[in-house]
């Protein structure tokens, strides 16, 4: 299981995945589910995915082999980001479809989903999910956000906070606190967190990182919003009985 979330505001995009692939008492595992495509001054994309690891990285390697042959349509010289994510939803369905009948076989589940966002030159910014049959949704205003993987834990922060008025730095936190929160409810997801920002119209990736277990401001902020719900909680009224 995995945990990815990215949120589109007014300001900007935040996207953020986690590293852990499988999890228990003694096999964890843990890959990259982040990666950035960057042209400074033309586009400026990231990409995250959740799913059957295989399947995941032979897609990402028809997509970057297509952009090493150059002169096939690849997500680095089309002209919108609806061809982008259509280009990455062709690449799922091509190795599903070679690879899903052998897996499903031996009961291993294909299914694998992506999300990716960023801006090209001539157009807004735009965020798109892509679900395993390859087809594809995009974010709006009333939905600024994405989840794939574990959702359910973190999806609570973020409607209470993320609207398209949000700060970049709000959002980091907003995202950051949904990791905690999933992670404290669900062993399958885990550090690393890889976390990119991309400023609305700078046609660069702003700022990327990654958060270890040995991260202060990763430790402080889960000991910060732990300490405010319970203080919250605290605070609430209590029910008078009639």
């Amino acid at each position: 299981m995995t945990y990815c979330v990215a949120t589109m505001m007014d300001a900007g995009i935040v996207l953020a995945s986690d590293s852990r692939t499988n999890a228990g008492v003694d096999n964890i595992s843990t890959f990259r589910k982040m990666r950035t495509f960057e042209q400074p001054g033309e586009r400026a994309l990231v990409l995250v995915n959740s799913g059957n690891l295989a399947v995941t990285q032979a897609t990402l390697n028809h997509v970057e082999q297509a952009i090493r042959r150059g002169h096939v349509p690849n997500i680095m010289n089309v002209g919108s980001m609806y061809e982008v994510a259509e280009l990455l939803g062709i690449a799922l369905r091509e190795v599903r479809h070679r690879d899903g009948p052998y897996l499903q076989q031996n009961n291993v589940d294909d299914s694998a989903s992506f999300i990716i966002g960023g801006q090209i030159a001539g157009e807004h910014q735009r965020l798109f999910l892509v679900y395993s049959e390859g087809n594809f949704i995009e974010a709006t205003p009333e939905t600024p956000y994405f989840q794939i993987g574990e959702v359910k834990y973190g999806k609570p922060i973020i409607d209470r906070v993320m609207t398209a008025g949000t700060s970049i730095d709000d959002a980091i936190k907003c995202v950051l606190v949904s990791f905690d929160s999933t992670m404290r409810s669900n062993l399958s997801v885990g550090l690393p967190i890889d976390l990119a920002c991309y400023n609305k119209d700078s046609l660069r990736i702003g700022h990327t990182c990654r958060f270890d277990e040995q991260d202060p401001y990763i430790r402080s902020l889960g000991q910060s919003w732990g300490e405010g719900v319970r203080r919250a909680f605290a605070e609430l009224p209590r029910l008078e009985w009639h």
